[in-house]
């Protein structure tokens, strides 16, 4: 395997791609990263309908992008992919993954045999009937992922590893050593990766089927207007300021109406775990994701979910090479955070 890793990200527009390369001493360096977008209907959420037409971009994205490596790490986290709690006796983690089958149908909505099945274990405690480990369930659509794993291998990539992108936002912007009760709140085009971190370490994941393109399709159909005014009237006006003209005031209250519903997701996300756990006290959210850029966005979550935002640190604060500070801007990073996370899995 190439002492590079390049974590991929399908979109639902865009495909991005981040390399990275281990150093001697220190944190990883981001030799580079590249996106390019999609043709429309090739994907739907991060998962592949067109094998051959998504492989012809991440062609082009190798070309274009100039990496180096081909071992790849591939991310899943759209609508077929789920997490829900799971406790499970405490045997070696190898029987656990075995017995799996056996313990999670009623928790799937198809047959155990056309899902993927992992166990990510928490915690352990004694239990009723002896000791336990509390962990969380991930479970994929096989047909999901082997589109995703055909596209990357039609391309002429090595996939050595998929993992769940919630790991991956963890891995990014809360690594292991990161104090307290933290919420990582990722806003992307589709999706709201919701994960509650203790330490570090992932205790609860739900994916939200809601995303700022959202927000841009309310506005182009309810205005009669194009996607791509849409798209330009979301980030100038956001969530509104003094600064509004009278005629921005119906695309602004199209905005806050979008935006409350994933705001009340959000918080009743929030709200479910820390009532499920006698004690337990948010002490933060991280925020990040392209959704995230949204004018007053951060602001407004604080106030529903009664807690401090954060806006994430690009990256993580990783080294960047040269080639990839030439084309850092802080939007550019931001959308690369999920890609970043991927790769990382294989240095920490």
């Amino acid at each position: 395997m190439s002492p590079n890793i390049v974590g991929i990200d399908i979109g639902s527009t865009t495909i991005r791609a981040l390399e990275l390369r281990n150093a001697d001493k220190g944190k990883p360096i981001v030799e580079r990263f590249f996106e390019v977008p999609l043709t429309e209907g090739s994907t739907r959420r991060g998962e592949v309908l067109e094998v051959g037409t998504v492989a012809s971009a991440i062609r082009r994205l190798w070309s274009q992008g100039g990496f180096k490596s081909k071992d790849v790490i591939l991310g899943m986290g759209g609508p077929r992919v789920l997490s829900r709690d799971l406790q499970m006796p405490r045997v070696p983690l190898a029987q656990i993954r075995e017995a799996l089958p056996f313990h999670v149908q009623e928790m799937l909505p198809v047959p155990v045999a056309e899902a993927i099945l992992d166990f990510y274990p928490v915690s352990e405690e004694n239990g009723d009937n002896g000791p336990v480990i509390n962990g969380l369930l991930v479970a994929a659509i096989k047909e999901a992922v082997s589109a995703n794993v055909a596209a990357v291998t039609q391309a002429g990539l090595r996939p050595v590893q998929v993992d769940l992108i919630p790991f991956a936002l963890v891995r990014a912007l809360a690594p292991r050593g990161s104090g307290g009760l933290t919420a990582v709140v990722s806003i992307g085009a589709n999706t709201t990766n919701v994960i509650i971190v203790l330490d570090g370490v992932p205790q609860f994941v739900r994916i939200i089927s809601t995303g700022g393109d959202d927000i841009t399709r309310a506005l182009a159909s309810r205005l009669n207007i194009t996607p791509a005014q849409a798209e330009a009237a979301k980030r100038e006006i956001g969530l509104g300021s003094s600064s509004i003209r009278p005629e921005q005031r119906p695309a602004m209250e199209i905005i806050y109406e979008a935006t409350r519903e994933l705001l009340t997701a959000i918080r009743n996300t929030l709200s479910y775990y820390v009532n499920s756990k006698p004690g337990s006290q948010l002490q933060s959210v991280v925020l990040s994701g392209g959704g995230s850029q949204l004018i007053g966005l951060g602001r407004a979550l604080g106030e529903v979910a009664e807690t401090t935002v954060v806006q994430a640190e690009p990256l993580g604060g990783a080294q960047l090479s040269r080639d990839a500070k030439s084309r850092a801007s802080r939007e550019q990073m931001d959308a690369m955070t999920t890609a970043f996370g991927l790769a990382v899995g294989t240095t920490v």
